[in-house]
């Protein structure tokens, strides 16, 4: 029989959001966590990224002769041009949907305008606006809720280890693709960023969990991939080609999946990553060409983002330098407090979210017409400004792009807010970011433009549709940015295109508070490498004064939302802590030859994942550690009825009972349950063998170890269960055993509150103005 080995209300303003959530969702599973994904509240799990090397493991891999390792090789690579690809056609057809449908609203609302049809032009665009998002709302809420917001928290914890439910099924691509063309459609202040990488990742996650029976998919090369490591790999390159996709950045692509995404990384990695970015941007510039010969609507060149800020050289001077610095430290400020007020709205939002599908749908439907009502309205409270004679393109503009909306100006004027306000977010950065523009903005008006988006991009985000923070923070940086240039005015030799640029990237860097790929990115969208040392300033300066302050954007959401994420580094009162000290839970565990019947009851009665199995050599009646046995191996035992009648050793023939599909990772929709498993009163009598299929190497670390060295093990290997064994061969074999759940900072601090204190003074030294917040 199983047995155990004993180891051992107040909601605050900085517990993740599911906490309230807990007390309502009943769960027999008490060891699962929950975490918020999409807008519900659903359990979690740790992934396993070790590999399994027991007997069957290790015949199935001596089986394999040069043949299969090639497969292997060369399928890795076809699953990497097909990502790409796949990818390039989703970030094509996404853009061309979005500039026509926008384009087309946009169109009717400006020739409205045009006759001084104001009323009439409101109401449509506000009906149109309303009708989107409703469309969106609607589809996310019902069909796939998951693929509400930008997705790549979820992405980045699936990266880290955590596994969520729907977060990459292929109702999730579905209403991710269709939700986030309507949604940015509608002129809400959302990008489409972070759902392309969210895109992309289903995508390499649907092609690599190796075929499948329901579809006839079962070709043996597939099944190479049933597995967490592969699939990890495979999503990371989806990561990439995502940023790719979106802003046409392959090599910013490969840097933001290296710095912000994966957990885990290598040089083979890179490498295929880098061949996916290619192909995505190889495609997409093959697909515009299509487009160059009109045959896209009112796509036209537009929509996947590229920005020549300039064409001539960048000239700039030392004297320019302290202008830089000042735009860095203030986008770094700024980027603090965005987090910060997107934090608490977030959690303002999560308690609307709850109340049930009608509150979510009301709460995307007063966003919108909020929104609708603003954007229509502020360009009424800007002076006109008259038309230039040697402007570059007619003016006024008639139709859905250009620097110089009419709106309702007098004929020969234009209205330069609505100019930005009337496109979409790809042509207004290119309107800010462009060159000997200096004249055509008003500062008034793009004060006002950068405080619309700042808190229009707070304040639509997280609402049940798929949305993106990317290009919102961009166009409210390069707002920002346009403005300081004009405060400077004469000052600096810079232009104010190219202070919109650095805006952008200051505004970035106190948000997100990358670096490397943030900086990478950008040139690759201005398509200048002069602009470097002023965006590497610019980036550094930020992110140095945000970090001051809170963390980045994606690390508050992952934390609200209760993703148990694993930091690469340790917190300092680990090192006080030996890993006994946070073992609670009774460890139950198997013998060698164990009884069908007591299998069965220990699945039902515990959801754990993995058991450790004792085994009793011949010359000693000590019992000592075999090794440890996953729950999806035991149950792929018992649904093979492998028993035996007595408590014997299992020949060798046992293993011919078994394939390596039989143990392999199925699908997101593949999970099998205990309960699924019917036995008769006669083979829970039985007995099984279970040495053959229990993993004989796991991980184990003594009692006395820190909890910090601990953490950073089971990180670096990228492990589900570390055992830990005694000091004293008088005790039992193992005394425990640590899971993801066991390094969170919540629960260790549960366990020992006097540490809170010291965790708060320590972390108020290291963020000295984090009392201004």
């Amino acid at each position: 029989m199983t047995s155990h080995i004993n180891g051992g209300d107040e909601e605050s303003l900085t517990e993740p959001l599911v906490n309230s959530s807990r007390r309502q969702f009943s769960l027999s599973n008490t060891n699962s966590q929950l975490a918020l994904v999409g807008v519900n509240v659903c359990p979690i799990e740790s992934l396993d990224y070790e590999i399994i090397e027991n007997d069957f493991f290790k015949q199935d891999w001596r089986s394999r002769g040069k043949i299969q390792i090639y497969q292997y090789m060369f399928m890795k690579w076809a699953l990497c041009f097909l990502i790409g690809l796949i990818v390039s056609l989703i970030g094509f057809f996404h853009n061309l949907g979005i500039e026509n449908i926008a384009g087309k609203k946009f169109v009717i609302t400006s020739n409205m305008m045009l006759y001084n049809r104001h009323l009439s032009a409101f109401l449509v665009f506000t009906a149109c606006n309303l009708g989107l998002t409703l469309f969106a709302s609607l589809f996310t809420a019902l069909v796939s809720p998951a693929a509400a917001g930008s997705g790549i928290p979820e992405v980045k914890a699936y990266l880290n280890g955590v596994d969520a439910p729907d977060i990459f099924s292929p109702r999730t691509l579905i209403v991710k693709i269709i939700g986030s063309i309507t949604a940015v459609s509608s002129s809400l202040m959302i990008g489409k960023a972070g759902p392309m990488v969210h895109m992309a990742s289903c995508v390499a996650s649907l092609l690599g969990q190796g075929g499948s029976r329901k579809y006839g998919l079962t070709w043996k090369w597939l099944h190479y991939f049933k597995n967490d490591r592969d699939r990890r790999d495979l999503v990371t390159c989806g990561t990439a080609a995502g940023i790719a996709a979106a802003f046409r950045a392959p090599v910013g692509g490969v840097l933001f999946a290296l710095e912000e995404m994966a957990s885990w990384w290598r040089s083979a990695l890179m490498w295929r990553a880098f061949f996916c970015t290619a192909v995505v941007a190889i495609m997409l510039r093959s697909f515009m060409d299509l487009c160059y010969s009109g045959k896209c609507g009112l796509f036209g060149t537009g929509g996947l983002i590229m920005f020549n800020v300039t064409k001539e050289n960048v000239v700039y001077y030392l004297y320019d330098v302290p202008y830089v610095l000042l735009l860095g430290a203030i986008g770094g400020l700024l980027g603090a407090l965005y987090n910060f007020i997107l934090e608490k709205v977030l959690r303002l939002y999560n308690f609307i979210n709850r109340k049930g599908i009608v509150c979510q749908i009301i709460l995307a439907c007063v966003v919108s017409l909020f929104t609708s009502c603003l954007l229509f309205g502020l360009p009424w409270f800007v002076a006109c400004q008259p038309c230039s004679g040697d402007s570059p393109e007619a003016c006024p503009t008639i139709g859905r792009s250009g620097n110089y909306k009419k709106f309702q100006c007098a004929p020969g004027h234009y209205n330069d807010l609505a100019s930005l306000i009337f496109n979409t977010n790809d042509d207004a950065i290119r309107n800010l970011f462009r060159h000997s523009t200096d004249s055509e903005f008003h500062g008034t008006s793009m004060l006002i433009y950068f405080v619309t988006c700042f808190f229009l991009s707070i304040f639509s985000y997280a609402i049940v549709l798929p949305s993106g923070l990317f290009i919102p923070v961009i166009v409210t940086g390069a707002s920002f940015g346009r403005y300081v240039g004009m405060l400077i005015g004469s000052k600096s030799s810079l232009n104010h295109g190219l202070f919109a640029v650095l805006g952008a990237a200051s505004f970035l860097g106190g948000s997100m508070r990358m670096t490397v790929s943030l900086c990478v990115i950008l040139l690759e969208l201005t398509n200048n490498l002069l602009l470097l040392p002023l965006v590497m300033l610019v980036l550094l300066v930020s992110k140095t004064v945000a970090d001051s302050f809170n963390a980045n954007i994606y690390d508050i959401m992952m934390k609200l939302k209760g993703f148990p994420y694993l930091e690469t580094h340790a917190e300092p009162y680990m090192r006080q802590l030996n890993v006994a000290d946070v073992i609670t839970e009774p460890l139950e565990y198997f013998h060698g030859i164990e009884k069908v019947g007591n299998i069965v009851d220990s699945l039902k009665r515990s959801r754990h994942n993995g058991f450790p199995v004792l085994n009793v050599p011949e010359e000693s009646a000590t019992p000592v550690l075999f090794g440890l046995i996953l729950r999806a191996h035991l149950i792929v035992l018992l649904k093979k009825k492998a028993f035996v009648l007595a408590p014997v050793s299992a020949g060798a023939d046992v293993l011919e009972q078994f394939s390596s599909v039989d143990f392999a990772k199925g699908g997101s929709s593949s999970i099998d349950d205990i309960e699924d498993v019917e036995f008769t009163d006669e083979e829970l009598k039985k007995f099984v063998d279970l040495r053959p299929f229990t993993n004989t190497s796991p991980y184990t670390v003594v009692e006395t170890m820190s909890l910090a060295k601990a953490l950073v093990l089971f990180r670096e290997v990228g492990l589900r269960h570390m055992l830990v064994v005694p000091t004293t061969a008088d005790r039992p074999p193992v005394v425990g055993m640590l899971t993801r759940h066991d390094f969170m900072p919540d629960h260790i601090l549960s366990l020992h509150p006097s540490l809170v204190n010291k965790r708060k003074r320590l972390r108020f030294q290291l963020t000295p103005f984090a009392k201004f917040f």
